[in-house]
């Protein structure tokens, strides 16, 4: 299974990509059967939306990296700080430039140097991911006092704090495995029929 882990800050002094790097270190050592990839919004600069990139043809060229990650992927991570309550417009731009991601699962991890974490965008991101016909799944990540959880490298510094990320990352794969599977029996149906 191909999971792109979505770093949703473009600015350059963004601390959450320090989340998204731990995310992606524990997921490779964790589940090597499975391939995951790093999307950083800093290092990938969108235009607005003015038309939604049906196909990888109808991609221009400089995004065709960009897409590769969305189309291949079976299931998201998205990591992004709060911004009023919600996602990053980044983040946000980014998926609006694709078609639904129908029954794809999504992975929420929100991300603050403040003690709330951004919940408040966690909360408003399931309803997002419903309207893409995404299925969020429920447990998510939510890393207050950022600052003091990881460290420039995305390092966990604060050990209490990793049985979070395996509650979290072990929720997310079971979900996942559980929604690929059910795929490929549809499709097995569908052959047979």
């Amino acid at each position: 299974m191909k999971i792109t882990i979505v770093s949703g800050s473009p600015r350059k002094e963004s601390v959450t990509v320090r989340v998204a790097k731990h995310l992606l270190k524990t997921f490779q050592e964790k589940y090597p059967q499975h391939e995951f990839h790093l999307l950083n919004l800093q290092e990938h600069s969108m235009p607005f939306v003015e038309k939604v990139w049906s196909t990888m043809n109808d991609v221009p060229q400089e995004f065709k990296a960009v897409a590769d990650k969305i189309y291949s992927a079976e299931a998201f991570v998205l990591v992004t700080p709060e911004y009023n309550g919600s996602m990053s417009s980044a983040l946000r731009n980014l998926f609006d430039h694709f078609p639904k991601q129908n029954k794809k699962v999504f992975g929420i991890v929100t991300a603050s140097d403040g003690a709330m974490g951004g919940i408040r965008a966690a909360v408003a991101m399931q309803n997002q991911i419903c309207a893409w016909f995404g299925i969020p799944c429920p447990q998510m990540l939510v890393v207050g006092n950022m600052d003091k959880k990881f460290d420039a490298e995305g390092q966990l510094i604060d050990e209490k704090f990793g049985n979070n990320i395996l509650n979290f990352t072990t929720e997310f794969i079971w979900l996942s495995e559980a929604v690929a599977s059910k795929k490929v029996m549809d499709n097995q149906k569908q052959l047979n029929a």
